[in-house]
């Protein structure tokens, strides 16, 4: 009997987009379990490149390198510092920016406020929601007190209609809540899956470049705090930021994780309140608002986020355990790197604290990657262990390798002079950051060439 010539299947990892011939429990690509989802196959016929046609293409042609305009120039403000700070120094025309965050963390209020601030700069600015109806904007949009002449709201999930809309109004910014509600006509499988989301990336790429047009992508995060969806997403847009906060904080950082046209790890600092996103201005003052005086386990780190320094309260609390062997707690740094350094601490400076259970916390919800926040963390935790309380006014930061020694770190008159400027007088840095090192008269810098050099100085 002969085989139907119906559309043929395959099966796509909803995660890396691998393609196998039948069901396999876990991606033989990048290891995932239960990612495979049933696909149509799509044949040469059907191409699905981003040209595809499906909006009005301007006629392109090489252009010399010299004759192409500086961009720098051509930036445009979004509105909001913060927001500005993190993409770079403003929009680029044809720029296209993807957003991640937790549901409900404030991705849809903030592109509201952006979309608000556009209208009176740009003009004309298409909010496409899948998600919500149009009253359902308006309403967010009355408790944010908006009321912009120029935004046009459209709640559509089919890409080509939505590209008709976009033919005929010629907006001049468009957002996008969110990627994954998205869907073309020309692929057959489900909105979310990897071959829809490449698509419908794809296509506002093209839109994006072509028509100059800036295009802001809404995404939805998985269980780990990843964007849902192919890897191959973060790669196509320009810029990448992520959403993080906690629910029992105000505050939300913006964390730019790629950008083409600015530094990579910029952040913004912003309030939740009752009227939307509000830019802080001082995050450091934000973080050391409530620091407790005299307490031991508290210490100042200063930390670098992409172009900003940020000053951050580390604590740490060492106590006695019931148990056979000490407990290890940590929130906002890496628990590993926590024990690492408790293994340093026992092994150059003589502290038996192995044994004991060892909770460390980055006070305000703040998460600290870089290892220039090594020396706090050992100083906090030998403050609690010895029980004796570091100089309210004293700042550290460096970098603490295995032998002990205290490195050299990047950009430390920055943050030293950010220190300063937040009331501090003291200041324990790297002995190799000394020369060439450039502060003001007023503070006292110690530079330390190892652990025990540092622990004298602090206490």
């Amino acid at each position: 009997m002969a085989k139907s010539k119906g559309p043929r299947t395959v099966y796509v990892c909803q995660q890396c987009g691998a393609q196998q011939p039948r069901w396999v429990g876990k991606c033989p690509e990048c290891g995932e379990w239960n990612s495979m989802a049933e696909e149509k196959a799509i044949s040469s016929a059907q191409d699905s490149s981003p040209r595809g046609g499906l909006f009005r293409m301007r006629k392109v042609a090489p252009i010399p390198f010299h004759e192409i305009e500086s961009q720098e120039d051509a930036r445009q403000s979004s509105g909001i510092a913060e927001f500005d700070r993190v993409l770079g120094g403003g929009l680029v025309p044809g720029s296209l920016v993807l957003i991640g965050g937790d549901p409900g963390i404030g991705k849809s209020t903030l592109l509201t406020q952006v979309a608000d601030r556009l209208t009176q700069t740009c003009g004309k600015v298409l909010y496409i929601s899948g998600e919500e109806s149009e009253r359902q904007i308006k309403l967010r949009g009355e408790r944010l007190r908006i009321n912009p002449q120029e935004l046009y709201l459209l709640s559509e999930t089919c890409l080509e209609r939505i590209f008709e809309e976009i033919d005929r109004l010629s907006p001049q910014a468009i957002i996008v809540d969110s990627v994954q509600t998205v869907f073309s006509m020309k692929m057959e499988s489900a909105p979310g899956s990897v071959s829809q989301v490449r698509e419908v990336a794809g296509q506002f790429l093209v839109l994006a470049k072509n028509r100059t047009v800036p295009v802001f992508l809404i995404g939805h995060v998985t269980k780990e705090g990843m964007i849902a969806g192919p890897k191959a997403l973060e790669h196509i847009v320009d810029t990448v930021l992520y959403f993080e906060g906690e629910r029992h904080h105000n505050h939300r950082i913006i964390r730019a994780v790629k950008n083409r046209f600015g530094a990579a790890n910029e952040l913004g600092v912003f309030e939740m309140t009752s009227g939307g996103l509000v830019p802080v201005l001082n995050p450091s003052g934000l973080f050391l608002s409530e620091r407790p005086v005299g307490v031991s386990g508290s210490v100042v780190t200063a930390c670098m986020e992409g172009t900003r320094p940020l000053l951050v309260e580390i604590q740490a609390l060492v106590t006695s355990t019931k148990y056979g062997t000490g407990r290890r707690m940590t929130q906002g740094v890496d628990q590993n790197r926590v024990a690492l350094l408790m293994a340093m601490l026992e092994k150059r400076a003589g502290m038996n604290i192995l044994g004991d259970d060892v909770f460390v916390n980055v006070a305000g919800g703040m998460a600290i990657d870089e290892p220039a926040a090594d020396l706090g963390i050992v100083a906090a935790i030998a403050s609690s262990f010895r029980n004796i309380a570091v100089d309210e006014r004293a700042a550290v930061f460096g970098e603490v390798g295995l032998a002990g020694e205290v490195r050299a770190t990047s950009q430390a008159s920055v943050r030293v002079r950010e220190a300063y400027a937040m009331g501090f007088r003291r200041c324990i840095i790297p002995h190799g950051n000394l020369a060439g090192l450039e502060y003001d008269d007023g503070m006292e810098v110690t530079g330390a060439r190892n652990v025990m050099d540092a622990l004298e100085a602090i206490f």
